[in-house]
């Protein structure tokens, strides 16, 4: 196993030991958690890692952190539902806060991109539409064609602020859920429409781009619901 994959998966062990301790203890919304060092100490693992669980929280908006104050509990950690693993409830609220954030950019790129799109902008987007189907449809894992597709797409927009935000918004959820639920290809049954969405910003139709982007999020909003209905 690769030294990155001993990383995560200790990252990933310290993360649901860390939600084990704040159900254990019944802390709440308000409530501080103990310094670094003392849940590295209670928890078997290093500083850093701790650090690297609280700073994603913070970033996703679970915590908040000061260093008079140290860190505050902002959003429900603890689980509430007997029907629900606690580590799904969290990662579900995480992921929802990430599409809340996403959504306005995406559309909003989506937009300009037809507005602001040169030639060579449209010529690189349908390259792109089109590996990604190819990886799709050949059963691949379609995310490294995703990601360059809608990255395509930010491109064109000429404005590197969406981009450069959209990434962040990324790695604050990407940095401990790599694949949301255990389920590394959710919002799948998205990836047809991507299609549409490219032919809409070549054409320049931007109405038609906002509808096909926001639909695209939508699936993905309503795929991760229904996994945290079924309790999965």
């Amino acid at each position: 196993m690769a030294a990155g994959s001993h990383q995560e998966t200790g990252s990933r062990a310290a993360l649901d030991a860390l939600i084990a301790l704040i159900e254990a203890r019944g802390l709440g919304v308000g409530d501080r958690l103990p310094p670094e060092l003392d849940l590295a100490a209670a928890l078997g693992c290093g500083r850093s890692t701790i650090r690297e669980i609280l700073k994603s929280w913070e970033n996703l908006g679970l915590v908040s952190r000061n260093k008079g104050a140290g860190t505050r509990i902002t959003a429900e950690i603890s689980n509430q539902s007997l029907l629900l693993p606690v580590t799904v409830k969290i990662e579900a609220d995480s992921l929802y806060r990430t599409l809340e954030v996403r959504r306005p950019l995406e559309i909003e790129a989506a937009r300009l991109a037809c507005l602001r799109g040169t030639d060579e902008d449209r010529r690189h987007i349908a390259q792109r539409a089109n590996e990604l189907l190819a990886d799709y449809h050949a059963g691949l894992d379609w995310r490294p064609a995703d990601h360059r597709f809608h990255a395509a797409i930010h491109a064109a927009s000429h404005n590197p602020l969406f981009a450069q935000i959209i990434r962040q918004v990324h790695k604050a959820f990407d940095t401990l859920y790599e694949a949301p639920f255990g389920r590394p290809h959710l919002g799948q049954s998205s990836i047809p429409i991507h299609r549409d969405l490219a032919d809409a910003v070549i054409a320049g139709d931007a109405e038609k781009a906002e509808e096909i982007m926001a639909a695209i999020l939508d699936i993905t909003h309503e795929e991760a619901r229904r996994v945290v209905e079924d309790g999965q």
